[in-house]
């Protein structure tokens, strides 16, 4: 058997989705990655391993959009696009997957930009 030493993000990121699956078997998941320079969310659904809708900040039409944004203020328009995708496909609970982020700043407030527009968690 082979020993790996993980790091403390990759510890991080494992415990919370173990956390994660383990209450999730019905909903589907809001993952949330985060760069120095960008964000991006998706929701996934893991019965089909499958990504229903996704939003970044990468896409042409957001930054055609938004162009003078705060990267808190993009978050908070990346969430309220991810719920308004969600919602158009029919999706309303999901199962928050902040991954190896803490719960603050750009990561709270797509979070609060998601909730605002529909989506449950």
């Amino acid at each position: 058997m082979i020993s790996v030493k993980l790091s403390s993000v990759q510890k991080r990121k494992l415990r919370v989705r173990r956390r994660i699956k383990a209450t999730s078997a019905e909903k589907m998941r809001l993952t949330i990655y985060r760069s120095n320079q960008h964000i991006y969310a998706q929701v996934i659904d893991d019965k089909s391993s499958c990504t229903m809708v996704s939003a970044s900040t990468t896409e042409k039409e957001f930054r055609s959009k938004n162009k003078m944004l705060s990267s808190r203020e993009a978050a908070q328009k990346i969430g309220e696009l991810i719920a308004e995708r969600a919602v158009k496909k029919g999706v309303k609970n999901v199962v928050f997957d902040r991954g190896q982020f803490l719960y603050h700043g750009r990561i709270k407030a797509l979070a609060e930009g998601a909730r605002s527009k529909g989506l449950k968690f």
